[in-house]
């Protein structure tokens, strides 16, 4: 049901979820192994969310988006306690504020382990996300031919998140039997993480999706950006193909009268009706054709849902290195594929 909100069909694929589940549960129990491993070598007891900043960061990008999303949550927090002004007041004057708890974590680890200023310099940044972006214009594109009971689908698919089962969540990647266990704040990381595995997954698919549609007559399709594909298009282009003509498609000719005298009317007659039987089964058979096309285009548009093999085929890209030693490079990886999410 997210990844309807995140680009997919109203109506995706049982097999394609159960893929997308895996490679997530996958990825998100390797994540907790490594960071229990970065919390054993600070000699915590827990893994909390310095454990995964760490993991973070050498990605620029999803690290700022991380920073983000705490200090949203932080802001959630604060509307939901209701902090009055007198709270407010000495917050200001002790210099500490339980509210904003997660900005706080992250600005003061990011402050002890940063040596260039680079990782602090993104709480001020207020560069645009271009990925968000994207997502966001994809939605967009995607409400514009909805009704009014497909678009209330689609906000509450909007509204789902990993973070409101959160017992659920913990069960699910089975921290119950892990000797240093994830906090709370740890928690709402790895289910924010789980979700932008989901539409990191649904991005890279559409990628896929749209380089497995072949357009006849344009050698250059392949080669058009990533920010100028339409994917509500996609569907349409699919169902809609140019037949070249071909005596099966043109219509037949119409018969005429011949300017032979009254002893040829006769033959003139049968040559009528055989011709305009044989018209008649020429109709028949298009509009055969026809309804063969039509059934086909509406199996086409149903398949517009994501397959399993784009799923597969986005991992296969996304983990492939790319340069000059990548042949030279080992295909082993100690955890399997390459994160997702960060």
């Amino acid at each position: 049901m997210t990844r309807f909100s995140l680009g997919d069909a109203r109506r995706p694929l049982h097999e394609t979820a159960v893929l997308v589940e895996d490679v997530v549960h996958t990825q998100l129990i390797n994540l907790l192994q490594q960071a229990a491993e970065v919390s054993q070598l600070r000699g915590a007891r827990v893994i909390s969310a310095e454990d995964l900043l760490f993991l973070m960061r050498k990605d620029k990008k999803k690290l700022r988006r991380l920073l983000k999303y705490m200090f949203f949550r932080d802001y959630k927090s604060k509307i939901v306690k209701g902090i009055d002004e007198d709270d407010l007041l000495e917050d200001k004057l002790s210099g500490s504020s339980n509210a904003n708890k997660r900005q706080k974590i992250a600005q003061d680890f990011l402050n002890s382990i940063d040596q260039t200023g680079e990782l602090l310099a993104m709480f001020e940044d207020d560069e645009i996300d271009e990925v968000k972006q994207e997502r966001m214009e994809r939605a967009e594109r995607q409400t514009r031919i909805m009704d009014s009971a497909q678009y209330a689908e689609f906000c509450e698919s909007r509204q789902l998140s990993f973070s409101k089962k959160a017992s659920k969540f913990r069960d699910w990647l089975d921290c119950s039997s892990m000797e240093i266990k994830p906090n709370v704040v740890a928690m709402e990381i790895l289910a924010y993480l789980a979700y932008e595995t989901v539409a990191q997954l649904v991005d890279l698919a559409l990628l896929v999706r749209q380089d497995m549609v072949t357009k006849a007559g344009d050698p250059f399709s392949h080669a058009i950006s990533a920010t100028f594909i339409q994917y509500h298009n996609s569907a349409e282009g699919s169902c809609m193909k140019s037949y070249p003509e071909s005596p099966e498609n043109t219509p037949p000719p119409t018969p005429t009268a011949p300017s032979a005298g009254s002893q040829h009317s006769g033959k003139t007659a049968s040559g009528s009706l055989g011709n305009g039987s044989a018209g008649q089964d020429s109709a028949k058979t298009k509009q055969r054709k026809r309804k063969k096309s039509t059934a086909a285009c509406g199996v086409e548009a149903h398949s517009d849902a994501i397959q399993p093999c784009h799923i597969r085929e986005a991992v296969r890209r996304y983990g492939h290195k790319i340069g000059p030693l990548s042949p030279f490079t080992s295909a082993y990886r100690r955890n399997g594929m390459a994160f997702l999410a960060c």
